[in-house]
């Protein structure tokens, strides 16, 4: 319990302590200053944000810390430990620098296999040489913090995957499709229990204030340390990232489930570390299994993104509803993502400019024929506000120049390409 305490305390010395506060108030204005961005993409093609960025902001800070705590507790029970050169936080330095690089290398999976074979080589090494290790690396300990990582990481998108998603099109089967991009990213404080050998306590004194049921993964070298060793509980920051694309599901839908298939990989890396206790085989799969076993999860999710049935397009029969704006007159009358608009002031809609043109010209309300989701045609009578009716619609087509190429997760050169189209 006393662990619990500590870990729980170092969490919060996250948050007050100077140095760490003026960190998370580095990262705060980073996330603050990349949802201004998602927040202009919002308000050009919707015409107003779905959330203010310091919403958006609130959301990844309080979940990331609350998430770090959960995760640290967690980590303490286990009895997940360090030693004090172990090079654990390279792999928070890693995620961190990412977020200014490649989000792709946030992915601890990566960062720690990475560090899991190097410390397996140095100890090797070390083995023939007698070399002294000046990186000592325990493995079991490692993988399983990488699993405990994304198992937070899994009820994160579940919770909070979907906020700040940006319309988005692409074209398939000669078809504009709409769909949703994610961008989210949680700072996350973890108190890391570390073993430092060159302590002056005295024999037994950590160990017996330890609980008994403590550390649930029995690692002989952790218990070996133990009894002359001093545990402190170290807080660090890392970044977790989401990012994906789907044309085919709804967001919170495609966020729970890439949530869930994180929390499920989160365990299973939790428990083939385990293995790692056996031998160095054991080791050696472990740090194999986490990368390998992220990149046929992200390559699934792909290919089933490719192969499903697209769910915004619109066709001959109507013009497909991709989102609406909250408090909107379409909002208000009960219109919603998914929708599709057959009819618009007793006419047939031919594409998506009938509808505009219908809220721009009209001074009364304009009614409508809805289809929803379970197909079921519905009528309603939608007055314009200032000629919007705060729709995003799916076109039939785009003229040439008015399309233009993106790089993934290139958020300024949306906004600028968006600002030069208006």
């Amino acid at each position: 319990m006393d662990l619990i305490i500590h870990s729980l305390t170092s969490v919060a010395e996250t948050i007050i302590e100077p140095m760490h506060l003026v960190m998370l108030l580095v990262f705060g204005i980073i996330f603050y200053f990349k949802n201004v961005r998602i927040v202009s993409i919002q308000k050009m093609t919707l015409g107003e944000g779905l959330n203010t960025p310091l919403e958006l902001t609130l959301s990844q800070i309080v979940l990331g810390i609350l998430a770090g705590a959960i995760g640290s507790v967690i980590l303490s029970v286990l009895g997940v430990t360090f030693n004090e050169n172990s090079g654990i936080e390279f792999i928070f330095m890693i995620s961190i620098l990412s977020l200014f690089y490649k989000k792709k290398y946030i992915s601890y999976a990566y960062s720690a296999a990475i560090l899991g074979a190097i410390g397996i080589a140095l100890k090797f090494i070390s083995n023939i040489t007698e070399m002294k290790l000046f990186l000592n690396t325990d493995i079991l300990s490692l993988m399983t913090f990488v699993g405990v990582i994304y198992i937070l990481e899994g009820f994160l998108i579940i919770f909070d995957g979907s906020r700040g998603a940006i319309p988005v099109f692409t074209k398939k089967e000669d078809k504009i499709v709409g769909g949703f991009s994610f961008n989210r990213y949680w700072p996350i404080p973890v108190a890391i229990l570390m073993i430092f050998t060159n302590s002056i306590a005295g024999e037994d004194s950590t160990y017996s204030n330890v609980a008994s049921w403590w550390p649930i993964i029995n690692n002989k070298e952790v218990l070996s340390l133990l009894a002359t060793a001093m545990i402190a509980s170290i807080p660090l920051y890392g970044i977790m990232g989401y990012s994906n694309v789907t044309f085919t599901q709804e967001k919170k839908t495609k966020s729970l489930r890439c949530g869930s298939t994180i929390l499920i990989y989160g365990v299973t890396v939790a428990l083939v570390a385990q293995l790692a206790s056996i031998n160095i085989l054991g080791q050696i799969i472990a740090i194999i299994y986490a990368p390998l076993a992220f990149e046929l999860i992200m390559r699934y999710e792909y290919r089933v993104e490719k192969k499903s049935k697209c769910l915004y397009v619109s066709d001959d029969e109507g013009i497909m509803v991709l989102e609406v704006t909250p408090n909107s007159p379409a909002y208000e009358v009960g219109i919603k993502r998914g929708d599709k608009i057959i009819e618009i002031n007793g006419q047939n809609i031919k594409s998506e400019g009938d509808i505009f043109k219908a809220a721009r010209d009209s001074i009364l309300k304009v009614p409508m024929k809805v289809k929803n989701n379970s197909g079921q045609v519905l009528e309603y009578i939608v007055q314009p506000r200032n000629k919007r009716l705060g729709l995003l619609l799916v076109p039939k087509m785009v003229k040439r120049e008015d399309m233009f190429e993106i790089k993934h997760d290139d958020l300024k050169n949306i906004i600028n390409e968006l600002k030069n189209k208006k």
